[in-house]
């Protein structure tokens, strides 16, 4: 009797990559990660080595193959890429050697040109053709950055010779043996080069970017055949089905599949992701129109998203940067262990705003310090700092579609924080939801490359199970404390906006 089918995910993050093996339903069997280096050359710069994503995430394979049986390893049938995004890199065509560092989503480095641009008038169309705005998280800046400071970058394009990929098209490159230089529609709605509605790139935009059209990929949906993994690699000969950036893969995992439905991812930054439908929603405060995902035709599900920069990097601080816990585990201990902040708030803009702002030169502030505050009070701000944060896109979320989210689905590294998830109840007046597996990115694309090879019938089909699964926060704060909370908070955020301290 043959196994059982199994699903591949490679989820290429910003500190890690992982190599994950789903079962048709959706529940994990086998993982393995690799960590991958982050550098900071200049206060808001953000980069990383190209070849050592691809080898962090080639690793991950590796030691996942070597940990299957070989009964396993025969059973996997299909394969999903899932990946950060905007984070930008230019490569040579003939080689496949970099030309300069990959610039990460986060990197601000751009701020001038994109308020050049905002100054040339050239942010209304982009707004209306792309649902973005113009700011340096996004690929357009980047790519131009690229191509005017890297010598390399400048002389491939000049020699038709370059290639411009956001991550997963990166990997598809080296996954396929350079055979396959194609981005999906749900990373290609994050680069600012891509018309949203017809799904498209726009030439205009690109030569904003100095990005010759030769250089771009193959717009392809995010289901679909994108060839086989190379012979000689981990997994070698297993078919590549899905794409999927990895905030929308999240949304996908979650199971929110009905408009009005909406998740928060807390990784590296937090995300809100709402379904919106076939409706491309637009927002004036600041929240993105993005794709979702798409059926194996390219007819797309649409999303409004929030994105904030900072979330695990404020665990992270409080353990590399302050030294006030040795593990990130340590911080829910700390917080528990006294009832509130005592005044006590941690704007978490260490890398700019995001959504509402957006605002590069925004940084962090811890404020309301007295001498009774300590370790307890400021690892209960800096959880409280990113629900609030959260709260505050909710709150956007819900104007935009004019209703009440209802209930909010969490997943990521940080939403293992009982007092973060309890914070996010009483910040937003919402039930939280969190699933017994916390890594729903890996299985949102594992999921969608199981529709596209015919293992998985209907993704609804998991709704009913999943929830059995699944652990509740109900808001315990009255509204008017709860407005009270949210009125210091903003008075805090204000604080660190434009900051040239």
């Amino acid at each position: 009797m043959a196994a059982p089918p199994l699903l591949l995910a490679l989820d290429q993050g910003t500190s890690s990559s992982r190599a994950a093996l789903y079962d048709d339903r959706g529940c994990p069997i086998a993982s393995a990660t690799a960590p991958l280096a982050i550098q900071y050359p200049a206060d808001g710069w953000v980069e990383q080595d190209p070849m050592a994503i691809w080898e962090s995430q080639r690793l991950a394979m590796s030691r996942l193959e070597q940990s299957l049986t070989p009964e396993q390893r025969s059973a996997v049938v299909a394969c999903g890429i899932t990946n950060q995004r905007e984070t930008t890199i230019l490569w040579r065509r003939s080689d496949g050697q970099p030309c300069g560092p990959a610039l990460v989503w986060q990197d601000g480095r751009t701020a001038d040109l994109c308020e050049r641009w905002k100054q040339e008038g050239l942010e209304k169309e982009w707004r209306v053709r792309t649902g973005l705005l113009l700011d340096p998280y996004f690929s357009a800046s980047k790519i131009h950055w690229l191509i005017q400071n890297e010598g390399a970058a400048r002389r491939a394009a000049n020699q038709e010779d370059l290639c411009f990929g956001t991550v997963e098209s990166w990997l598809l490159w080296h996954l396929s043996g350079a055979t396959r230089h194609c981005s999906d529609m749900s990373n290609a709605s994050r680069t600012l080069l891509m018309d949203l509605k017809r799904r498209e790139w726009v030439e205009p935009f690109c030569a904003q970017a100095l990005l010759p059209t030769s250089a771009l990929p193959t717009l392809v949906p995010c289901r679909g055949d994108f060839g086989a993994i190379a012979p000689g690699l981990p997994f070698a000969g297993v078919p590549i089905r899905a794409l999927l950036g990895d905030q929308q893969a999240a949304t996908l995992g979650q199971l929110c599949l009905e408009p009005g439905e909406a998740k928060c991812t807390y990784g590296t930054g937090a995300f809100l992701v709402v379904n919106t439908g076939r409706t491309i929603r637009r927002s004036d405060a600041g929240l993105l129109s993005t794709l979702g995902w798409t059926d194996e035709e390219g007819e797309p599900t649409y999303c409004l998203e929030g994105s904030l920069f900072n979330a695990g990097t404020v665990v992270q601080w409080l353990r590399d940067g302050l030294g006030i816990i040795e593990t990130a585990d340590e911080i829910n201990r700390l917080a528990n262990g006294v009832e509130n902040s005592g005044g006590v708030m941690l704007v978490p803009a260490f890398t700019g705003w995001g959504t509402p702002h957006w605002d590069p030169g925004a940084r962090g502030l811890l404020i309301g310090l007295t001498r009774d505050s300590g370790r307890a009070q400021i690892a209960r701000a800096a959880l409280d700092g990113i629900a609030l944060s959260v709260a505050g896109l909710v709150q956007l979320a819900e104007q935009s579609i004019g209703h009440s989210l209802g209930e909010l689905a969490v997943d990521g590294g940080a939403a293992a924080s009982n007092p973060l998830l309890q914070a996010q109840a009483d910040s937003t007046g919402l039930r939280v939801r969190r699933p017994a597996h916390l890594e729903s990115t890996a299985r949102g694309v594992a999921l969608l490359a199981g529709v596209q090879s015919g293992v998985i019938a209907d993704l609804s089909d998991l709704v009913s199970a999943q929830e059995q699964q699944t652990e509740s926060f109900n808001p315990s704060m009255g509204t008017e404390d709860r407005q009270a909370w949210l009125k210091r908070w903003n008075d805090a955020v204000a604080r660190s906006l434009h900051w040239h301290g």
